[in-house]
C-alpha cells in the first residue's frame, strides 16, 4: 500500500478507534499533527533499531509513525485486551504487519523479558502516566544510547508555532537525580505547537527495575513537584 493510500485509510482507522472510545474527540488533523511532532523528535537522530510505544491505546502516535516512516519497526504495547485487539485489526487494515508488532502485556512485565529488555532504540509515550512511572517502565526497555520521547503538557509557550529548544526538560517533572537511578539523563525540551521531553539512556538500567506491576505508580522513584503558585500583587 502506498503512503498516500495508507494515510487515507488511517483516518478511517482512527474513526473506528473513536467509536470504540479508545481515543478522544479531537479532529483527525490535530491528532495527526501531534503524532507528527513525535516523528520530528524521532528524526533528530538516525533511528537504527526498533521503536516501542508505551500504552498505545488507540494507536496514537504509533500508527501514524508507522505510516509516515516506512523504515520504522515498531512494537505497540498495551495492557488492555480491547486496545490490543483493536491495534491488531488496525495493523492488518493498514498492511503494517511485516514491521509492526502488537503486544498485550504490562510494561513492567515486558521489561523483565529477555527478548525485549534493552532492545529498543527509542521508546515513545503520549499519555502513559506520570514522569516517574513512564521513566521506570521505559528505561529497562531501552538500549544504552537510546532515547525516551514523551509528550509534555502544554506550558505558557504552547501556542508557539516555530520550534524552539530549551537546554533540558522541566526539572520539576524530570529531576536529574531521580532519572539517574534508572540510567536516564534528561537531554532536550522541544516546544512547538506541542511539547516533548527527550531523555537519554546513558547507562544500563539496574536489574532492580522495573518493579512489580503497579508498584511504580504506588511508590514512584521520584516526585513531580506541583507548579509554583503565582504570587499575589
Amino acid at each position: 500500500m502506498t503512503r498516500s493510500k495508507a494515510l487515507d485509510r488511517l483516518e478511517g482507522v482512527f474513526a473506528e478507534a473513536r467509536r470504540r472510545s479508545l481515543i478522544g474527540n479531537l479532529s483527525f488533523a490535530v491528532q495527526r499533527a501531534h503524532s507528527e511532532g513525535f516523528l520530528r523528535a524521532l528524526w533528530l537522530e538516525t533511528v537504527d533499531g526498533p521503536v516501542l510505544e508505551l500504552g498505545s491505546g488507540g494507536g496514537l502516535p504509533g500508527l501514524v509513525l508507522a505510516v509516515e516512516d516506512q523504515d520504522l519497526h515498531l512494537v505497540l504495547l498495551d495492557s488492555a485486551r480491547r486496545s490490543a485487539d483493536f491495534l491488531r485489526w488496525a495493523v492488518e487494515e493498514l498492511q503494517l504487519s511485516s514491521r509492526v508488532e502488537v503486544v498485550n502485556a504490562r510494561a513492567e512485565q515486558l521489561g523483565r523479558e529477555e527478548s525485549y529488555r534493552a532492545s529498543f532504540t527509542v521508546v515513545v509515550a503520549r499519555s502513559f502516566g506520570p514522569p516517574a512511572v513512564t521513566a521506570e517502565c521505559a528505561a529497562p526497555l531501552l538500549r544504552v544510547g537510546g532515547r525516551l520521547i514523551v509528550s509534555e503538557p502544554p506550558g505558557k509557550d504552547s501556542q508557539t508555532t516555530r520550534a524552539t529548544k530549551a537546554l533540558l526538560p522541566r526539572a520539576d517533572r524530570w529531576p536529574a537525580e531521580g532519572c539517574e537511578k534508572l540510567g536516564l539523563t534528561p537531554e532536550l525540551d522541544i516546544r512547538e505547537a506541542f511539547g516533548f521531553a527527550v531523555l537519554r539512556q546513558v547507562s544500563p538500567c539496574s536489574d532492580r527495575y522495573p518493579r512489580r506491576p503497579g508498584i511504580p505508580a504506588k511508590r514512584p522513584l521520584f516526585s513531580q513537584e506541583p507548579p509554583a503558585k503565582p504570587t499575589s500583587r
